[in-house]
């Protein structure tokens, strides 16, 4: 019996030195990580991050799983309602699941070594058949315009097509949208058209603006500027008016005053053209025989207001026709 107990504790001292030595014996978990431990082949134990002990040779890391989220990127060629091929980049962001359920065989960490054996594979798959599903109900603007949503849907599907397998997907993003040259160059075209009749109707309406305004501003000028003739036609009427009766007040008659007042103004017009000169013509009267009438009428109107004596004024003699 005590060569028994000494034998297993030989056995023990050896195990003791050999994995001290081979570096079996301890072990380190870092943070965020999860290591899988197979006594002889079979499942045994999941650890945490800490510090840990395994039977050298009885004892494996079958394998050390990573706790953080991870992000992988896809290419993915899909057909549109209206028959358009474009090209989305897919990112996707994923982490084992967390959860331990009531045994280790149905926590994330277990399913996601045991039941998967490619996941990042499985999960494109999964992904692109869900994008192929649901892209084709859309026209290729709707895609544009919806791509979080159809993005949202994607990542709904999926995501309990990977809790099976111990793994959550946390999103999935459509990141860009490729589309044919020919395809592309049409939408600018399109765009460049949408934007070049715009720019028409906005300047139409400017322009339009533009009239209306000076039509306004037109017929308010014409209509300042009647009034101002109809005032001053007012005032000349009222000056004749009062320039008649003073002369009337000199003994002259009706006629004869308005002949004075007609001559008083062809002078005037004379003397205007005499000092601007910039006239080219001039239109006289044919006999001066009836200018000279009126010329001595307003000597004799001017003589009679200041009561002085009128020297007869020669007559102009006839012109030769």
């Amino acid at each position: 019996m005590p060569q028994l107990i000494g034998l297993v504790l030989l056995v023990l001292v050896v195990f003791l030195v050999v994995g001290l030595v081979t570096g079996n014996l301890f072990f380190v978990v870092k943070q965020q990580h999860a290591v899988i431990i197979e006594r002889l082949g079979k499942f045994y134990k999941i650890v945490g991050a800490g510090f840990h002990v395994k039977i050298p040779f009885v004892d494996r890391k079958a394998a050390t799983v990573s706790l953080r989220t991870m992000k992988n990127g896809f290419n993915i060629d899909v057909k549109t309602e209206d028959n358009v091929t474009i090209g989305l980049e897919i990112s996707a962001q994923y982490h084992v699941s967390y959860e331990r359920g009531e045994t280790p065989q149905q926590s994330g960490v277990y399913k996601s070594y045991y039941m998967l054996q490619q996941p990042v594979a499985q999960m494109r798959d999964f992904i692109t058949d869900a994008l192929r599903s649901s892209i084709p109900v859309y026209t290729l603007d709707e895609v544009f315009a919806k791509k979080d949503d159809i993005a949202k849907d994607v990542n709904a599907t999926v995501s309990e097509q990977m809790a099976a397998y111990g793994f959550t997907l946390v999103s999935t993003l459509i990141t860009k949208i490729a589309l044919p040259a020919e395809v592309e160059d049409s939408m600018n075209q399109i765009n460049a058209a949408q934007r070049t009749k715009a720019a028409a109707q906005d300047l139409a309406e400017a322009d339009r603006i533009r009239r209306v305004t000076e039509a306004v501003a037109e017929a308010e000028a014409m209509e300042k500027a009647g009034e101002g003739i109809a005032n001053q036609r007012k005032a000349i009427a009222s000056g004749i008016s009062e320039s008649l009766a003073t002369i009337q007040e000199t003994g002259v008659s009706a006629a004869e005053a308005n002949q004075l007042f007609m001559f008083t103004q062809w002078t005037e017009m004379m003397s205007d053209f005499a000092k601007t000169g910039k006239s080219s013509t001039v239109v006289l009267p044919s006999d001066f025989t009836s200018t000279a009438s009126m010329f001595e009428q307003m000597v004799a109107a001017g003589a009679a207001g200041e009561g002085a004596k009128v020297p007869p004024v020669p007559p102009i003699p006839p012109t030769e026709k």
